[in-house]
């Protein structure tokens, strides 16, 4: 049984619901049933003795976020009780977890993930830097207000309390900052900020203040002028700088908001790659870029994969998952033929 905690729909309202983006792989009929047609559809889908699964995917698979919150409201209305739990109560495992993340307004669901990386909080765990660089200052924001209308604290309040050391130096601040959205970038700041991570990298300074402060404070924007100048002006990408100990988890972090900002479809790519490689697959980080990525870029994510491994993300998910899990993340791809 997934642990999904069932926010209150009327708490999340005041949280605006993105839209679809350009690289999204959702498919959404051109009509779009009413959410009072999809709901007496998906109560169709859990009576009798058995759950219908596909038709709980030919629904929710294929609505935007904001379809989806309509029809949890339309739900909660018309039989008094939350879309999610009765999710829970008629489905399980990874397809229950796929589904129940993807039913969840975006900023509640990595309220939700977030969470669940600070209780399980390792040195090694991402999930944080992940969601504080590949969404807008905006998305960001709106993270920070469903955990705190979810958990009754603050997101910076838990990641205090389950980190310590440089850990805490350095995600309290990614967090919890609000960066400039823009595209100008000041030349200056450029040139001297590029010179003192150099400064303080060839120190093995790691974890000074300044350089956590540009680390989590500077735009996209400024981030990458400063990154590209430093491999201009010192003859080293800066992430070559930072790999002085491939075992140090602290700088393993420093990397990972560096690809993550640079280019987040070739880091998410990555998440993917390693979810899927080896004996067994790790069900968790491949639910959650699907489910967070597939209204937003998964078609470029999908391109990275394909570059890197010269095969479709499609097959690669096929060929190691099954069943409603398998069919519930192959329509979020944007197919339907699992």
């Amino acid at each position: 049984m997934a642990t999904i905690k069932v926010p209150e729909i009327s708490s999340m309202a005041t949280i605006k619901v993105p839209e679809i983006s350009s690289m999204a792989t959702i498919k959404v009929p051109a009509t779009v049933p009413s959410p009072a047609e999809d709901c007496d559809q998906l109560r169709k889908a859990f009576q009798g003795w058995g759950t219908n699964e596909r038709l709980i995917i030919s629904i929710l698979a294929h609505r935007t976020a904001a379809q989806r919150r309509a029809i949890r409201a339309t739900y909660a209305e018309t039989y008094g009780e939350e879309l999610l739990k009765s999710l829970e109560d008629e489905i399980s495992g990874d397809f229950e977890r796929a589904v129940l993340l993807w039913t969840l307004d975006p900023a509640d669901r990595d309220a939700q993930l977030a969470n669940e990386a600070l209780r399980g909080w390792n040195p090694s765990n991402r999930v944080l830097i992940e969601i504080a660089c590949t969404r807008n200052s905006g998305e960001l924001f709106d993270v920070r207000r469903a955990y705190h209308l979810r958990y009754k604290r603050s997101l910076e309040e838990d990641v205090a309390k389950h980190t310590t050391g440089d850990f805490r130096k350095l995600l309290v601040p990614l967090v919890s900052s609000y960066r400039y959205e823009g595209i100008v970038v000041s030349g200056k700041l450029v040139k001297s900020e590029a010179k003192m991570l150099h400064e303080k990298i060839t120190e093995k300074a790691y974890n000074h203040e300044e350089l956590i402060r540009i680390f989590t404070t500077r735009s996209k924007a400024q981030l990458i002028a400063t990154i590209n100048h430093y491999k201009n002006e010192y003859g080293k990408p800066i992430n070559k700088d930072l790999k002085s100990d491939p075992k140090n988890e602290f700088l393993a972090a420093l990397r990972a908001i560096i690809r993550c900002t640079f280019c987040p479809e070739r880091y998410l790519e990555k998440v993917i790659r390693l979810a899927i490689k080896g004996l067994g697959t790790d069900e968790n980080s491949l639910t959650r870029i699907i489910t967070t990525r597939a209204e937003v870029d998964l078609k470029a994510i999908e391109t990275a994969y394909y570059k890197r491994n010269s095969v479709s993300l499609k097959q690669a998910i096929k060929g190691d998952t099954s069943g409603d899990y398998k069919a519930m993340l192959t329509a979020l791809l944007g197919h339907d033929d699992a």
